[in-house]
């Protein structure tokens, strides 16, 4: 039998962020869909998203009651993508960026209006405006298809990480060290600054402060599913893991700024989610040794964790889609050196694009069906 929200109430889903990459998780939730029942309920009454995965989580929360229906419009929206939905990449838009920018740096600042960011992404507030229906969060909650949604974002004045959340009346506000949960009634704007790659897009204003991408300084990214009253997590990542690590390779060649750029991307988006998830594990196992009436004297208990990730490497599935970039993209990354072997972890950030993101989707549906038993345990779909 499949869960409902009644069964299962502490079923949390964890979208990371990673640009384009996010269409993988899409992949990973159509093989979801396909495991549950057709007309099944929301499987996640809590989903927590940030950065693109952000978008991912808005609406699946905003098709919470038809969970099935709301990823196969999550799908078609990433298959029909192009780079112009997100962000203006002609080469007269970044020529006028680059002067801008040259201007500030000669002038030492003192313009009017100094660079905000490399990219201009105002395509991407018009894009969400157009598909996205906040007011179907409240209506979800109120009929009990959902329990909680929020989205991350970091604060640049306080160098905050805040979950914006919004859920149902029992649930509470939090606060740790350079993390805090806050109640709210979710809108565009959390979208746009949980996904504002910090220097390539701009910060977006939101009561007192700027907001940036939320995968910036997220130090546990699992937390606010957690507090959400998570005690089962579904995490999908966008990339591979490895217990391992990736193999070192000798070279003599000096790294492009692709090259650096694209490894502190990974450290951005990648880095926090791999070190949350060992932390968990080792405090699961810390717990298990305890005798179960300490454990529930103690009010502890351990979360069920199940990732799911890609099986290769998302850039170097990008080199045969550089044409899919406009020609001022091409000029710029190609300067940067993000069309080499070693460069393409910056360009698979930026591509969003259909041809993209549909091979994305088809590695998550073929990794997530390859952990089919396993899937079909967490969400008791025998």
């Amino acid at each position: 039998m499949s869960r409902n929200l009644n069964a299962a109430p502490d079923t949390a889903l964890i979208l990371s962020g990673g640009g384009a990459r996010a269409a993988y998780q899409v992949g990973v939730l159509l093989a979801i869909a396909r495991l549950l029942p057709q007309h099944a309920p929301n499987p996640f009454p809590i989903i927590c998203g940030t950065s693109a995965g952000a978008i991912n989580a808005a609406g699946l929360a905003m098709g919470a009651s038809q969970f099935r229906h709301s990823v196969f419009s999550l799908a078609r929206m990433w298959q029909n993508l192009n780079p112009e939905q997100i962000y203006h990449g002609s080469m007269r838009c970044l020529m006028a960026t680059g002067v801008h920018w040259l201007a500030a740096l000669l002038l030492g600042g003192l313009g009017e209006k100094n660079p905000r960011s490399f990219l201009d992404n105002s395509p991407l507030r018009e894009f969400l405006s157009g598909i996205v229906d906040f007011s179907q969060i409240q209506r979800n909650l109120d009929r009990g298809s959902l329990k909680a949604v929020s989205i991350s974002a970091l604060g640049y004045s306080s160098g905050q990480s805040v979950a914006f959340f919004q859920g149902v009346p029992e649930l509470e506000s939090w606060q740790r060290a350079s993390r805090i949960g806050v109640r709210t009634e979710l809108n565009l704007s959390h979208l746009m600054a949980s996904s504002a790659i910090p220097l390539v897009f701009p910060a977006e204003h939101i009561n007192r402060e700027y907001f940036g991408d939320g995968s910036v300084r997220q130090i546990a990214p699992l937390s606010p599913a957690i507090h959400l009253g998570a005690r089962r997590v579904l995490v999908i990542g966008v990339a591979p893991q490895s217990d391992d690590g990736p193999a070192r390779q000798h070279t003599n060649s000096y790294p492009t700024l692709a090259q650096v750029s694209g490894q502190l991307m990974n450290s951005i988006f990648l880095d926090s989610l791999e070190t949350d998830l060992e932390r968990i594990t080792r405090i699961n196992r810390t717990i298990s040794y305890i005798p179960s009436v300490l454990r529930d004297g103690a009010g502890l208990r351990p979360i069920e964790v199940l990732t799911i990730s890609p099986s290769q490497p998302l850039e170097k599935l990008t080199l045969p889609f550089r044409r899919e970039f406009s020609l001022g993209m091409r000029f710029f990354l190609g300067g940067l050196g993000a069309f080499r072997r070693q460069g393409s972890v910056l360009a698979s950030y930026l591509l969003f694009c259909g041809p993209y993101s549909r091979k994305l989707i088809t590695l998550g549906y073929r990794d997530a069906l390859e952990k089919e038993a396993q899937l079909r345990h967490f969400l008791a779909a025998d």
